[in-house]
């Protein structure tokens, strides 16, 4: 059966200059994702990326345990959801009838939980017929350019592939809802969970797409018990 591997990035460098890198950790968890992978039997017919760094350098890491070469091809349909430019311009709003969102701005979003809760605020009111923000990428055009992503990733590799998608929560939690037949308002409830470097996997055929499993990361989990070391992360 044909078989699409939803990877997401592992960590970044949270709260430094640069977020749009790996951490070290983020290096480890995309090395041991690989070799799980592989070790597992997956082997990649082909393996795309979005154009983030993060993304392509866990792809790169990743794909070293293959048994052959994977060629990574890129494209910025499988970027992260904005969340820069959200902050920027769909936060005022949100700050005018959220006085609890309010307050936690006010403490400073330098706390990764307090930011989730923001990201979360701003990214339901980005969704939802309310917002028309013209500055900004819209809800519409960036979950239709995430679904004709997949819709091209099918038709150009056909059947019976293998296929690793190297991108990030957004981008996971959009696919997930789409193929769950669930409207937009519900994306949030994928995204917020998505664990670095977890792994959802879909099955397809020519008319169809399913959902096999969903932000997997018990791997990650197994080898912290085993080695001693804390590999699992959300940001």
């Amino acid at each position: 059966m044909a078989s699409i591997y939803l990877i997401r990035h592992g960590q970044a460098s949270f709260g430094a200059e640069n977020y749009d890198e790996l951490s070290p950790l983020g290096r480890r968890q995309a090395t041991l994702t690989g070799e799980y992978l592989s070790r597992t039997g997956v082997v990649f017919d082909a393996a795309y990326s979005g154009s983030l760094q993060r993304q392509k350098d866990t792809a790169a890491l990743a794909l070293e345990a293959q048994a052959a070469s994977v060629p990574v091809m890129e494209d910025v349909r499988l970027d992260e959801v904005r969340n820069d430019e959200h902050l920027e311009f769909l936060l005022p709003k949100v700050l005018e009838t959220r006085p609890d969102i309010k307050a936690i701005v006010d403490q400073g979003l330098d706390s990764s939980k307090r930011f989730q809760k923001v990201i979360e605020a701003v990214f339901n009111y980005w969704v939802s017929p309310e917002c028309d923000e013209p500055a900004i990428q819209s809800w519409k055009d960036y979950s239709e350019g995430v679904h004709s992503m997949l819709r091209d990733i099918i038709s150009n590799q056909g059947g019976g592939k293998t296929i690793g998608v190297f991108t990030s929560g957004g981008t996971i939690a959009t696919l997930t809802a789409a193929v769950l037949n669930l409207p937009g308002s519900a994306t949030y409830q994928f995204y917020e969970p998505v664990f670095n470097c977890s792994v959802t996997q879909l099955f397809y055929s020519a008319d169809r797409i399913s959902l096999s499993y969903f932000n997997d990361c018990s791997f990650l989990r197994e080898l912290s018990v085993a080695r001693g070391e804390k590999l699992v992360s959300y940001r």
